[in-house]
């Protein structure tokens, strides 16, 4: 396209900034691929103001890759004049944009660009004739054409494998940017270790073989071309490198050796196209680099936390997937616990391309970080924020998640349960029971235990909390009662005490096992102190007896009978409990037989 004024040079500089899209890394390969690229205009000679104004609908061009040569990527591109056609056809298939462009000189002349992957029909088809149709722009091109500014066509990047290639990075990038006068992109990501084979390949829209005025294309400050497919001063031209072609009127598809023009150690290139004429769209840019770097990335998989306990059982892997070399053994991992480190680990073995390796670590968390916080992983990374693996890409090496301790309400103290004591300071409880008759839910799951420690570590639980035995009085019982996210922790004391004994009115020693003895219940083995004496009617004391010593209807006191059983009658008893909380208790006690 021809510029007639000054005037509309510094008005389409205006537009052209607030319509472009940047270019940006779309997507990066890293192994051994490369590519190429077909595609095909619709102008039938190249545009200008004189010239015939039709415009095909469709056009063909040939894909034609070695037997060795797997296709890996597909993407389609295409471009014309005004705001869109995103509805076309590839070989008969139909293909709707995925992505869209625009760009403007001024608010008549608008221009598109699209974007579809097509990976999956270039897979199909192969090496054959592709064929654009459905592509129709001849309502659209009028007003373009007195200004040279009507064009239509397309392009397929075809990135593939293979074997025989060395390892190299394929960055693609897109977007869609213009110029006239001056243009400067950057490119990121790059990771450059041997420039030789280096280079670097654009698709690019409304170029004029016709216009060379000022026209230059730079990378890092140097002039390149491929002469004599695009000289020095004219290198969007309307050719493609990679058949010979000089016949796609409008748009170009070049690929440049840079060899000489990029340096081992860039992460990043320059491209600056000028021209004092021609207005030229970048669409699509590609690099091709050789680089033989691991590539480390890590995920977290996965996390346990435990109520009451700031460690954290980590679950990690460490991926080399986008690499072009193994990542090497005891490459540092670290963990980062709200900026703290907290926990270092690293690779085990050697993790091939494309390959992975899990591991698990336990975190403590410092009493300093709160309760939620942000777990960062970052894998290369010796906990002091540097790296010892030089990579291909810097700064995808991390993971972050936030993590939230858990913590039990404070525990709520239930009151005692009281029951008789049975034997010894002791009675069977209904732990259960008591929970129950406080308002708690035994249907889910519940433990008790002896000690607060116990029921943290979850060992030594009580196994028979329906009937359970106090050990002491009082003794405290912990409770564990499950509940989201945690667990509710209950204490609550168990204590006997001494009911009064149930003293029998009379009974028979006659060794028939029934009733043979003065058992007074809720006495022995519960007030163990006890004196107990017993009295004939006379008031003669003849026996004494104790816990360990009950009246069988013997006598023990006394010169004559000692060791005797006493005759039918009523006898006279007093119990002295030695218990301050019982008074002594006499009473008349009938044996028979």
């Amino acid at each position: 396209m021809q510029f007639r004024t000054l005037t509309i040079i510094t008005t389409c500089i205006v537009t052209l900034l607030s319509h472009a899209q940047d270019i940006d890394l779309f997507q990066q390969f890293n192994g051994r691929y490369d590519y190429t690229a077909l595609g095909n205009t619709l102008n039938i000679i190249e545009n200008g103001p004189n010239v015939t104004c039709d415009i095909l609908t469709s056009s063909s061009a040939s894909l034609n890759l070695d037997p060795s040569q797997d296709i890996v990527a597909a993407y389609l591109y295409w471009a014309g004049s005004g705001t869109g056609d995103f509805d076309i056809e590839v070989n008969g298939i139909p293909i709707t944009a995925e992505r869209t462009f625009s760009d403007a000189l001024d608010d008549v002349r608008v221009f598109f660009a699209a974007f579809a992957d097509i990976t999956t029909i270039v897979q199909t088809e192969g090496s054959t004739n592709y064929t654009i149709s459905e592509f129709d722009l001849t309502n659209v091109i009028a007003p373009f054409c007195p200004t040279g500014t009507n064009f239509g066509g397309w392009a397929i990047t075809v990135i593939y494998q293979d074997e025989s290639l060395p390892l190299n990075q394929l960055n693609v990038y897109d977007g869609l940017q213009s110029v006239p006068t001056e243009l400067t992109i950057t490119l990121e990501n790059l990771n450059v270790l041997d420039n030789v084979g280096a280079k670097i390949g654009f698709v690019a829209w409304e170029g004029d073989a016709s216009l060379a005025v000022n026209e230059q294309l730079t990378i890092n400050g140097n002039v390149i071309g491929n002469i004599p497919l695009n000289p020095l001063n004219n290198a969007f031209n309307g050719t493609n490198t990679f058949t010979g072609a000089s016949d796609l009127y409008n748009m170009d598809i070049d690929v440049y050796n840079i060899q000489n023009n990029i340096s081992v150690g860039d992460t990043s290139a320059t491209i600056e196209l000028t021209s004092g004429q021609d207005f030229v769209m970048i669409n699509n840019i590609i690099t091709v680099l050789n680089s033989q770097l691991p590539d480390a990335t890590i995920t977290l998989d996965g996390f346990d936390v435990r109520c009451n306990d700031r460690r954290v059982t980590i679950d990690y892997t460490v991926f080399n997937t986008n690499s072009t070399d193994p990542l090497p053994a005891n490459t540092p991992i670290a963990f980062y616990a709200d900026g703290i480190l907290v926990g270092q680990s690293a690779t085990q073995s050697i993790i091939d391309i494309n390959d992975a390796e899990s591991g698990t670590l336990d975190l403590i968390i410092p009493e300093s970080v709160n309760d939620a916080f942000q777990l960062i992983i970052i894998v290369d990374d010796d906990g002091t924020g540097q790296g010892t693996v030089t990579e291909l890409n810097e700064i995808n090496n991390s993971t972050t998640s936030v993590i939230n301790l858990l913590s039990s309400p404070p525990i709520e103290t239930l009151p005692a349960s009281l029951l008789c004591d049975i034997s010894f300071n002791s009675a069977q409880f209904n732990l259960f029971q008591i929970l129950q008759d406080n308002g708690i839910d035994t249907s889910i799951n519940v433990e008790f235990y002896r000690s607060l420690e116990e029921l943290e570590a979850i060992t030594n639980e009580i196994n028979n909390p329906s009937n359970f035995n106090n050990e002491t009085s009082p003794q405290i019982i912990y409770a564990r009662v499950e509940t989201s996210p945690c667990y509710s922790v209950y204490e609550f004391d168990l204590e006997v005490e001494n009911c009064p004994p149930i003293i029998p009115e009379g009974f028979s020693p006659n060794d028939d096992n029934i009733n043979d003895w003065f058992n007074i219940q809720g006495l022995y083995n519960i007030f163990e102190h006890h004196k107990l004496k017993i009295f004939n009617r006379y008031g003669t004391l003849i026996f004494e007896g104790d816990n360990n010593k009950p009246w069988r209807g013997y006598t023990n006191r006394g010169i004559n009978n000692r060791g005797k059983l006493v005759p039918v009658g009523t006898y006279f008893y007093i119990i002295e409990f030695n218990d301050s909380n019982y008074e002594p208790e006499a009473g008349w006690v009938y044996v028979n037989y």
